[in-house]
């Protein structure tokens, strides 16, 4: 698997301060301070669209900003040179502190604060840039807000530089180009298009398999039917956890103590602009399905972070058609939104060849091969 090499998110880097100069509000002032030219706005644009291609969001984070510049979340470190850019943006960002110190540290220790901290550009609806127009920069407000102001740069024919202050809500950001300084939720995951393989059956090896080839539940498309978040925080990222038995064979209670149940729990992100559309997947929920299987445990979330905490649920499975509880502990965070939660009975899969149904505001259809 690829993981977030360049980021340093994670629950020691919180944000760096809630006003002041490394305030998501100072940090766009910042930026839009900062004389950028087409190169900038190229770097930018590389690293959201190599973290888009990764299953992430629209996303150039300050981690990657700072220590990788141009790479976007999900790449291998030195995927783009830092030499490939003479002037990256890191740069710029170095000399607007040594011109404006400002505070008691030192500009190395606001670098290194801004490199460790869980901030971003957030890029939305970057493949429609044309190339030249410079951004409109803003920040994520909060409290859910749909709206704000912003720093709209410009220059006039003659070089000179201009920032206005405008108003700036999704609508504009889908006409020109806005970028977000926002917190991100995202990167210390791996979202399903970089995982290498379905999850590895969790089954005693003592415990042989009496089917030649195992049947395999499958998660073959999803459908958000709405946004989960405000556009400023960008898209949504489900967790999709399914607790089973992966190739359940056992014939005596005896043998039911030899297997463990297994969790299946990938991210997949949906862009704001994908709401209402159906997403093919390939995404293995259970590698091997038995007859045994009876229930599954089954949860949906959509990440908000918070103190973890966890489900208590069950996986059912029959023996000698008496059935039995497999205790199972799935973890998520207090702030997710749960979408959906329960259980599904094996018999829902085999109603159909490929079956598909409501949960909560997603659609989601599965295929059991």
């Amino acid at each position: 698997m690829l993981f977030a090499a360049c980021s340093q998110y994670g629950p020691e880097n919180p944000a760096v301060k809630e006003s002041g100069p490394l305030s998501l509000e100072g940090m766009a002032k910042m930026f839009a301070q900062l004389p950028l030219d087409s190169s900038h706005l190229q770097e930018v644009y590389e690293a959201v669209g190599a973290s888009s291609g990764n299953g992430y969001d629209e996303e150039y984070t300050m981690g990657c900003l700072m220590n990788n510049p141009g790479t976007g979340v999900g790449s291998p470190v030195g995927t783009k040179a830092a030499n490939g850019y003479k002037n990256p943006l890191r740069n710029l960002i170095r000399n607007y502190f040594e011109e404006h110190p400002g505070t008691k540290a030192s500009v190395d220790e606001m670098l290194e604060a801004i490199a460790r901290s869980d901030y971003q550009l957030y890029w939305p609806y970057s493949e429609d840039w044309d190339g030249v127009s410079y951004p409109i920069i803003t920040f994520d407000p909060g409290y859910g807000a749909e709206s704000n102001y912003g720093y709209a740069i410009s220059y006039n024919e003659d070089g000179t530089r201009v920032v206005d202050s405008v108003f700036v809500n999704e609508k504009v950001a889908r006409k020109r180009p806005v970028w977000v300084l926002n917190s991100n939720s995202d990167a210390a995951f791996t979202p399903l298009e970089l995982f290498a393989a379905g999850p590895a059956a969790k089954r005693s090896s003592s415990v042989p398999s009496t089917q030649s080839r195992p049947r395999k539940l499958l998660m073959k498309s999803f459908r958000m039917l709405r946004n989960y978040d405000s556009w400023f925080g960008g898209a949504s990222e489900f967790f999709i956890k399914c607790g089973s038995v992966e190739g359940f064979n056992a014939s005596t209670e005896a043998e039911l103590k030899l297997y463990t149940p297994s969790v299946t729990d990938f991210m997949v992100v949906v862009k704001r602009k994908y709401v209402g559309q159906e997403l093919p997947f390939e995404a293995m929920l259970v590698s091997d399905f038995t007859q045994q299987l009876d229930k599954l445990a089954f949860l949906i979330i959509e990440d908000d972070g918070g103190t973890r905490t966890s489900w208590k649920c069950q996986a059912m499975v029959k023996i000698q058609s008496k059935t039995y509880g497999l205790d199972l502990d799935i973890p998520y965070n207090e702030k997710d939104d749960i979408v959906w939660r329960g259980q599904l009975s094996a018999h829902y899969f085999e109603e159909e060849d490929i079956v598909a149904g409501r949960f909560g505001d997603v659609i989601v259809s599965f295929e059991l091969d």
